[in-house]
């Protein structure tokens, strides 16, 4: 084992952690404040302390290896329920792994000066330029990973902004061809979205429709109002459209669903 420097152990991994938390926030389309992924990355940085450790037995540094995975994910994301919990940490995991097997082709194929992988951690000690270009190398590899597992899957999430009385919200939205709901009398599309994501907003009941729908659980009405604007991945819809509130359509982390005829032309 060559000589380790703890300053540089750390702060190789704070980066390299920081990257994977931001794949993470884009495979799962959620929102995480900016401090919150830096206590997250800090957080990992110290656990590749372990690399400073005897040997750890394969089992054993899985096991430490999704609990270190667990709390990094806690600390990030927040408090979910337990399904979205094990989501996020298996999304995670998933990316870490794929990062660190990229990382050891890199290191037997090439074996670059300074770099070593001890207990699952990786440790760079090369200048911070080629640090850089191999962490960018990763992101976009897990990146096209990403994409080409989106058109096999066939699912695609949209980042909606909507506007009203002067206050904004922004949320993920799934595209689903088999949402039609519109407005009864202007004919206009409905997007159907949580309560809880646009509980901020204040719609005043004068303004409010009554949206009724079909579905293969039945039909229902939905209440519904016309934002001031509506930015779908930053592009503003021109059209007339309404968005219409449900308590529980979606499980999982994307709870809203714009109608295909809205994004067909973005």
């Amino acid at each position: 084992m060559r000589t380790v420097y703890i300053d540089v152990l750390i702060t190789v991994n704070i980066f390299i952690d920081f990257f994977l938390l931001l794949c993470s926030k884009k495979f799962l389309h959620i929102k995480a404040p900016l401090f919150r992924m830096i206590l997250g990355s800090i957080f990992g940085g110290i656990t590749s302390l372990v690399a400073l450790l005897p040997q750890i037995p394969p089992g054993i540094n899985i096991l430490a290896d999704i609990l270190f995975a667990a709390v990094i994910i806690f600390i990030t994301f927040g408090r979910t329920n337990i399904k979205n919990f094990f989501k996020r940490v298996a999304i995670y995991f998933a990316i870490s792994f794929s990062f660190c097997g990229i990382m050891v082709f890199v290191y037997t194929t090439f074996r670059p000066k300074g770099m070593e992988i001890y207990n699952d951690v990786v440790y760079f000690n090369i200048s911070p330029v080629i640090l850089i270009i191999l962490t960018l190398v990763c992101y976009y590899i897990l990146r096209l990973i990403k994409r080409l597992t989106k058109s096999v899957c066939g699912t695609q999430a949209y980042i909606v902004e909507l506007s009203l009385n002067k206050q904004t919200v922004t949320f993920c939205a799934k595209v689903d061809t088999g949402c039609n709901v519109k407005e009864p009398f202007s004919g206009d599309y409905v997007i159907i979205v949580e309560k809880k994501l646009i509980e901020n907003l204040c719609p005043d009941e004068s303004k409010q429709r009554v949206i009724p729908f079909e579905s293969l659980g039945g039909n229902g009405i939905l209440k519904g109002f016309k934002p001031d604007y509506i930015k779908i991945n930053r592009t503003e819809i021109l059209n007339d459209v309404y968005i219409g509130i449900c308590e529980n359509i979606l499980k999982g982390d994307i709870r809203a669903l714009i109608p295909y005829e809205i994004i067909k032309n973005l």
